[in-house]
């Protein structure tokens, strides 16, 4: 699946959503599509990384648990916004099971933004973690928690690839936003 090209199906339900004119939810929707490009370009670079290419298997089977993670939370959040069961926090890192629970997360995800107000952004969701704590959480909060988690963890991934001899995909939302990676340390020599 090739995220942020015109004529995807789930980018243009992004862009649909970006069309409103809601000024509370345009920033959600703008982080929502930054998690849509860095989540298919995490996939890539993963997919890339073989011992093959001089990559560690076992520092490979790390960042693919980590993305599996990144996933598995994304799912869990959008269960509890939605009032539905949620999955596993660590889904198994199986690549084809990744990318169908990567579609049908960040379409879930646009369909929400879409048709979320500005008054069920402030709805509180009560839930347990996998802890089974019980909190009680805005929607908004929620959705910038799951766009701040996928963001750490994706640096995760990539620090991981990087120290295995791999290329990291530049997820960076600096990158997303511009079109163009940042510069790195070997830019500069």
């Amino acid at each position: 699946m090739s995220i942020g090209m015109s004529g995807d199906p789930l980018f243009e339900a992004m862009r649909l959503a970006l069309s409103v004119d809601d000024v509370k939810k345009k920033p959600l929707v703008r982080l929502l599509e930054h998690m849509v490009w860095a989540d298919s370009l995490v996939a890539e670079s993963l997919a890339a990384a073989t011992p093959a290419h001089g990559a560690s298997s076992a520092e490979v089977a790390e960042a693919w648990g980590l993305y599996a993670h990144v996933l598995g939370a994304e799912q869990i959040w959008l269960a509890r916004i939605l009032g539905q069961p949620d999955g596993p926090v660590w889904p198994t890192p199986d690549p084809a099971a990744l990318d169908a629970l990567r579609d049908e997360v960040l379409e879930g995800y646009g369909t929400l933004l879409t048709e979320l107000t500005d008054e069920e952004l402030g709805l509180v969701i009560p839930y347990a973690n996998s802890a089974g704590d019980r909190f009680h959480t805005s929607v908004e909060d929620i959705l910038h928690h799951v766009f701040l988690h996928g963001a750490y963890h994706r640096g995760q991934v990539a620090l991981l690839l990087r120290t295995c001899g791999a290329d990291p995909a530049p997820s960076d939302f600096i990158a997303f936003a511009r079109g163009a990676p940042a510069a790195t340390r070997d830019d500069s020599d």
